[in-house]
């Protein structure tokens, strides 16, 4: 789905991407790391809101590597960055609404999401600043599955969210994961929460690829050893 080739990023005369190389296919990849190690900067650099200092993102088959984050929306990628970054001042519908921005005019809220996400139709009417955190992170998947994207992109969606929404949130990926129509890129620090969804994993350590595998073997390989470095 998406390939990703001798990725550089630098910010000063830091070099926060060294030479990142992997794939994402269909499923669930997890890309875990420590804070600081160059996750969220290889999304943004994913997305086109960061842009590449050298290497190739190749999507489809199709080079994506000077596309804006529009166009890269247009070809069928979300992004549900860390910290959600719903709009507070609109209603729950009109955030899930600008999930619509790339499908035709015609195209409706799918109901898949309500299906997921129950709370979210209780509280179409309600502005999104006045849900609780959890409920504002179900949003902002909401949203970006509004766009029925082929590659769904999520920067650690469990971050300060209650367990109750962690258990639908990890329903939700597992489900989509399944479904074989998707490829998703989880990011990730808690070990077992990446573990029990993982096709595919990645971790970074220092903004290179330290290790990458099938997810079942992340145990053997003793993958959580490598988040202690």
């Amino acid at each position: 789905m998406l390939t990703i080739r001798d990725l550089n990023q630098y910010y000063g005369g830091s070099h926060t991407l060294r030479d990142v190389s992997f794939d994402i296919p269909m499923g669930c990849t997890t890309l875990l790391g420590r804070n600081g190690v160059g996750k969220t900067t290889l999304l943004k650099c994913l997305m086109g809101l960061v842009p590449a200092r050298s290497g190739a993102l190749m999507f489809e088959g199709k080079d994506i590597t000077r596309l804006t984050p529009y166009a890269r929306a247009k070809l069928g990628i979300a992004y549900v960055p860390q910290g959600r970054e719903i709009f507070p001042r609109l209603t729950v519908e009109e955030n899930l609404r600008m999930g619509l921005a790339t499908r035709p005019r015609s195209a409706s809220i799918p109901a898949q999401i309500f299906g997921m996400f129950p709370v979210l139709k209780d509280m179409l009417a309600r502005r999104g600043g006045d849900l609780s955190g959890g409920q504002q992170q179900q949003l902002a998947i909401g949203r970006a599955l509004a766009m029925q994207p082929k590659l769904l992109i999520l920067d650690e969606p469990t971050e300060g969210i209650q367990p109750s929404i962690i258990k639908d949130i990890e329903r939700v990926i597992r489900t989509l994961a399944q479904q074989g129509e998707m490829a998703i890129l989880l990011v990730e620090q808690y070990y077992d929460f990446a573990r029990s969804l993982a096709d595919h994993y990645v971790v970074m350590s220092r903004g290179e690829v330290i290790k990458s595998g099938a997810g079942a073997d992340m145990e053997r390989e003793n993958v959580k050893a490598c988040l202690a470095l």
